[in-house]
């Protein structure tokens, strides 16, 4: 038996060295494949950028004559200016708000200047040099969104709200979640935006916002009525209280042993008279917040900023001739060269 003992021991050393060398083989084998993969990626690189450096000074004659090209074009063109309104909607008159900028852009492009000139209440020339219409979410602080995301989780079920995170609902917010926009009009004079206010106060009124005011409006006297029959029932205990006092104040003074009662009792009823002076109080405050409720949203939006009087032109670099044009010779000519390394390449491949 003891013969046995360092035959296993050999056995489990070469097994172990065995298994060593093997993960080190697959190790050297794993680095090797991904050095391949990194040598690959690098000439194909250079590959890429290699008739670019060939054809530099060609691609940057072309290039700089393209700007060129570019900033004539952008000079000649006529000037474009816009103009910013930002508006906050109501009784969900956003949905409408929305729907009308994409109509006033289609009325746009297709010229149709009779119909701008209604809805805008300006002449057939303002209408003409007007451009287009964009719908943006309006300026929003940090503490906005957290009241927003707080509102959302407590309008769905807590099982849904559970699996909701602050990130995922500004990921999936859509401009329409918003509460105040952004209008911004463009056309290519600069005094004509002030007098495009009168037709986007059309675009906020519809049936369905007209019914949630009316359903709202109708709520609101409701509960009005509610809290000054409640007023009213108040007043009439306090009448029947005073008469109670005046009463007991004609009766003349009678001095009885028990003298501790009729302290208690009008500690009673002055703890009630204050109680019901509360409560009026109190439903007093409930009406007059119903009140300015009623104030603050008696149309259906607010113009937070309009439009100004002389719009600012615009300044786009996505629309620049003098950066697109280059951009744009530039890609074709890259593309090109790389097109014809490779086909030759196919070409010439194998033989």
């Amino acid at each position: 038996m003891s013969d046995n003992k360092p035959s296993n021991s050999e056995n489990e050393e070469v097994d172990l060295g065995q298994l060593f060398n093997a993960i080190g083989k697959l190790f050297d084998n794993f680095f090797l494949f991904l050095g391949k993969i990194l040598k690959g990626l690098f000439e194909v690189v250079i590959y890429a950028l290699k008739p670019i450096v060939n054809n530099f000074k060609l691609i940057t004659i072309v290039v700089l004559a393209s700007a060129i090209i570019g900033y004539v074009f952008q000079k000649l063109e006529t000037p474009t200016y816009e103009s910013d309104m930002l508006v906050r909607p109501y009784f969900e008159s956003k949905y409408q708000l929305a729907n009308n900028v994409n109509y006033f852009n289609a009325l746009i492009k297709e010229r149709n200047i009779a119909e701008l000139s209604a809805i805008f209440e300006i002449d057939s020339v303002e209408a003409m040099n007007l451009i287009g219409f964009e719908m943006a979410i309006g300026p929003e602080t940090a503490n906005d969104l957290l009241v927003e995301y707080d509102r959302y989780i407590k309008s769905i079920d807590s099982a849904l709200a559970s699996g909701v995170t602050y990130d995922d609902f500004i990921d999936n917010r859509d401009i329409l979640n918003a509460n105040i926009f952004s209008i911004t009009a463009r056309a290519t004079v600069n005094d004509v935006f002030v007098g495009l206010e009168k037709g986007f106060a059309k675009t906020f009124e519809n049936e369905y916002s007209k019914r949630l005011k009316e359903k709202r409006d109708d709520t609101i006297n409701l509960r009005k009525v509610s809290l000054e029959k409640q007023l009213e029932e108040i007043k009439n205990l306090q009448d029947v209280y005073v008469k109670v006092i005046e009463k007991e104040s004609e009766k003349p003074e009678v001095s009885i042993g028990t003298e501790g009662m009729f302290p208690l009792q009008q500690t009673k009823r002055e703890t009630k008279e204050f109680d019901l002076l509360q409560n009026e109080l109190q439903i007093r405050r409930t009406i007059n917040k119903l009140d300015e409720q009623l104030v603050k949203t008696d149309s259906y939006f607010d113009i937070l900023a309009g439009f100004e009087e002389v719009g600012a032109r615009s300044s786009n670099i996505r629309t620049n001739k003098t950066f697109v044009y280059p951009a744009i010779v530039f890609a074709i000519l890259v593309f090109s060269f790389v097109f014809v390394k490779c086909f030759v390449f196919i070409k010439n491949y194998g033989e």
